[in-house]
């Protein structure tokens, strides 16, 4: 088993679960964005800023923001241990990713909380 600082829970039950579950969250808020631009007559700035005004909406998004990191940073960490085999470049590899991630997380949570 690969033990390292970087792996999200050091545990690959526990980053298997974290993956199965990020991915179910995901389908279930793309399934509930394409059942509302089906069931929504006009497709307004008005009936898009009214549906993510709601808090509940704002923290299923947030929620979903979360989802795309953890499975993000499970999913390349895998495959960067995989295949970069050089420890630097490895190490290089997640401290930009997680960088990335990071920056992802804050943009996301501004647009979504407008804060």
């Amino acid at each position: 088993m690969v033990s390292s600082v970087t792996n999200f829970s050091r545990n690959g039950l526990s980053d298997w679960l974290i993956q199965r579950l990020s991915a179910v969250l995901l389908a279930a808020y793309t399934l509930f964005l394409v059942a509302y631009f089906l069931v929504q007559p006009a497709w307004t700035y008005d009936a898009w800023t009214g549906l993510f005004a709601q808090g509940w909406m704002k923290v299923f998004t947030l929620l979903a923001i979360i989802s795309i990191i953890a499975h993000a940073w499970i999913g390349l960490w895998t495959v960067a241990t995989d295949y970069i085999k050089p420890t630097g470049l490895r190490m290089a590899f997640l401290v930009a990713l997680g960088v990335i991630l990071f920056v992802y997380f804050v943009v996301s949570f501004d647009a979504v909380w407008g804060v």
